[in-house]
């Protein structure tokens, strides 16, 4: 049962929302900016942040049935829409940026729903899931949405997006801070230090994927490289086992 569009409007009008809200937008203007020319769904409950993509030609929320619908009160040619996200009513290859947020969580069939998703990508489109992060202390707690159905972590995602047919191309953490209200005016200095010291503690993990391909194998064993999209995270040579700083 996904948490109610009710609940999760008063979530984002509370201390803890608001601060979830903007550290969000900071690793999604880092990756998309203004999504200048671009047509943007945003699927699950996304809209604390489309109307950052001011330069996007189209953008519009999908929200679940069982989750409910609000009013989006944009202008231009932005749309709410209720979606059974089993069967979204888009054509394929629709849109050129697609965003989850509270989808996949609480999704009952996680892996369909993002195969759908990637029916509506166009083939030169990017996607990025946002998903609480296992480790995470923002996943334990039932008093912010991220604190309901399945957490995810980085490697879960990984296999989820290339089991629909994409590759990760980059990815990035936020929230260390705990969800209580008494910590969140330091929530700056969380991120500093948990980025360098406890990169498990983060409570969000946002991987973005594309349908590029890195490298192709031909009959007897070459490699011929494939052109990589520049990744919209901004990663850094890192090792694998640590997230990309910012």
């Amino acid at each position: 049962m996904r948490r109610s569009i009710e609940d999760l409007r008063t979530f984002y009008g509370e201390p803890a929302g608001a601060l979830a809200r903007r550290m969000l937008a900071r690793r999604l203007d880092e990756a998309w900016g203004e999504a200048a020319g671009c047509d943007v769904l945003g699927l699950g409950y996304a809209t604390p942040w489309l109307d950052a993509f001011v330069g996007a030609r189209r953008v519009v929320a999908a929200m679940p049935g069982g989750q409910g619908v609000e009013l989006w009160p944009s202008v231009g040619r932005n749309r709410t829409v209720l979606v059974d996200d089993r069967r979204l009513p888009f054509a394929a290859g629709t849109f050129d940026r697609i965003l989850l947020v509270h989808a996949l969580e609480e999704a009952e069939d996680a892996a369909g729903l993002l195969l759908e998703a990637v029916r509506a990508l166009s083939p030169a489109g990017r996607i990025i899931l946002v998903a609480a992060a296992r480790g995470g202390l923002w996943s334990r707690v039932e008093t912010t949405p991220f604190g309901y159905g399945r957490p995810f972590t980085r490697r879960q995602l990984e296999r989820l997006v290339r089991d629909a047919g994409l590759e990760p191309t980059a990815w990035s953490q936020t929230l260390y801070v705990p969800p209580w209200n008494l910590l969140l005016p330091f929530a700056e200095g969380f991120e500093q230090i948990g980025r360098r010291l406890l990169p498990g503690a983060a409570g969000v993990i946002l991987l973005e994927a594309t349908r590029q391909a890195y490298a192709r194998v031909h009959p007897g064993g070459a490699v011929a490289a494939a052109p990589v999209l520049a990744p919209a995270l901004q990663p850094q040579p890192v090792s694998r086992e640590h997230p990309f700083p910012h």
